[in-house]
């Protein structure tokens, strides 16, 4: 391990770029692990610290392949090769960015609250991420800095692959990167705590960055977070809610293969929901007495009906009562999420399957409204084909995003925090705008 974590890195690093200091500068994180390392840096350089809300534009079925990017401000850009190459129509393209731009508009508000965008004209524009995996999106940041006026760019990373450092020259006037190793897997092995920034801590560092600002007491964080017991008929299934304050969504988890609320894989996905100011209900589809019956698992019915039953007591919450609702299931739970989803009375905003088997639903998949994401695992190869005929035979708006060398648990490293993202993304857009089937986007026909 090379940094302690994200203050460590941005200290080593601010050592390296003091002699910007005396500069009209301005230090840019990418949100969000970008600012806790940007923070240090500003401070060591005493100059203001903001944030650069990029999000990429992927390819449709290919999201990890970036056609573009955009920015505030309406800053735009198109990779045209890219979008010739993998034969991206004008229509997929306008949905991509629309839902991208959604997710934007979220980040930025949530971000900036009443704080203006430090304007960069003229200024040197120091771009800080806490390191560097394919360089895509800091590629655009930089043109999207260079866009909004910045008279120079440097570029700041604490950690890249060495193949991918010498090609970012094209896009910054000047690179800083401490570490460049040849054999690099992920960001993370190179932190010894490389926990998820949140939201929250986002807010708070660009709160302490503004003197005026030093002394206001952070926002009530959660409105409720505590064990719930739901009844289904004569079963009380045990859960937990979390519903963080201002939140617009609530989503509720769908287990798969017997396990519950307590998963680790979905406890981590619901933190990362929560970071980003979504609640989360997890719940046990299955009493520890149905469990031992292997049948119930794959009683795609009977878990879709508990779902359904789950769903409205969730409604009848004070906290939860006006949020729109997402699911997200795994497995066999994602079935039961579909299957659910595909009742003409529900009203389900949105979808993501992680490692599903909607093919459990089959039947019912063209009845699905609820725009919905299918992650699958690169090396999962058995149900990434399950999944593209499920894509295949859906007719609302649909994603499908392979997690390349991921296999069916996404235990390798790194892969976990692909799916959150991926997750996070989706439900934060369609959640947060358009009608119930999110056609406020333009993204259902």
């Amino acid at each position: 391990m090379l940094y302690r974590d994200r203050t460590d890195a941005g200290r080593q690093l601010a050592q390296r770029l003091m002699d910007l200091k005396g500069e009209p500068a301005v230090v840019l994180g990418l949100p969000r692990g970008g600012v806790p390392v940007g923070f240090e840096i500003a401070q060591a350089l005493d100059v203001p610290l903001d944030v650069l809300v990029v999000r990429k534009l992927g390819v449709p079925f290919h999201s990890e392949l970036g056609m573009g990017a955009i920015g505030e401000d309406g800053v735009r850009l198109i990779n045209e090769e890219v979008v010739r190459e993998a034969a991206v129509g004008d229509e997929d393209l306008v949905r991509v960015e629309e839902r991208e731009r959604a997710e934007l508009a979220r980040r930025t508000t949530r971000f900036r609250a009443d704080r203006s965008r430090v304007d960069l004209g003229g200024r040197t524009a120091i771009i800080v991420d806490d390191g560097i995996a394919t360089g895509f999106t800091a590629r655009a940041a930089c043109r999207i800095a260079r866009a909004q006026g910045a008279a120079r760019v440097v570029l700041a990373v604490p950690v890249a692959p060495s193949a991918e450092v010498g090609g970012l020259g094209e896009v910054a006037d000047e690179v800083i990167c401490p570490e460049t190793p040849e054999m690099f897997m992920s960001i993370g092995q190179f932190y010894d705590d490389f926990t998820q920034t949140t939201d929250d801590e986002v807010v708070d560092l660009l709160r302490r960055s503004t003197p005026d600002r030093a002394a206001d007491p952070p926002a009530e964080p959660v409105l409720r977070d505590e064990e719930v017991r739901v009844g289904t008929g004569r079963t009380r299934l045990a859960g937990h809610l979390t519903v963080p304050s201002g939140s617009t969504g609530v989503v509720v988890f769908v287990h798969g293969s017997g396990s519950g609320r307590h998963s680790p894989r979905n406890r981590f996905v619901a933190e990362v929901l929560n970071d980003a100011g979504m609640g989360t209900l997890l719940f046990d589809l299955l009493t520890p007495e149905e469990e031992g019956d292997r049948a119930n698992v794959f009683d795609i019915p009977l878990l879709a009906g508990r779902l359904a039953e789950v769903t409205r007591w969730m409604r009848a919450q004070p906290e939860a009562r006006d949020a729109r609702v997402g699911y997200f299931g795994a497995s066999t739970g994602a079935a039961a999420a579909l299957w659910a989803a595909a009742d003409p009375d529900s009203d389900v905003a949105a979808v993501v399957s992680r490692g599903g088997r909607p093919d459990l639903a089959a039947d019912l998949l063209g009845s699905v409204r609820a725009p919905t994401l299918l992650i699958v695992g690169g090396r999962d190869e058995l149900v990434l084909d399950l999944n593209r005929q499920a894509q295949a035979a859906m007719r609302c708006a649909t994603d499908l995003r392979v997690v390349p060398d991921a296999t069916h648990l996404f235990e390798e490293p790194g892969m976990l925090e692909a799916v959150a993202e991926m997750a996070s993304g989706w439900f934060s857009a369609w959640l947060a705008t358009g009608d119930r089937y999110g056609r406020g986007l333009g993204d259902t026909p």
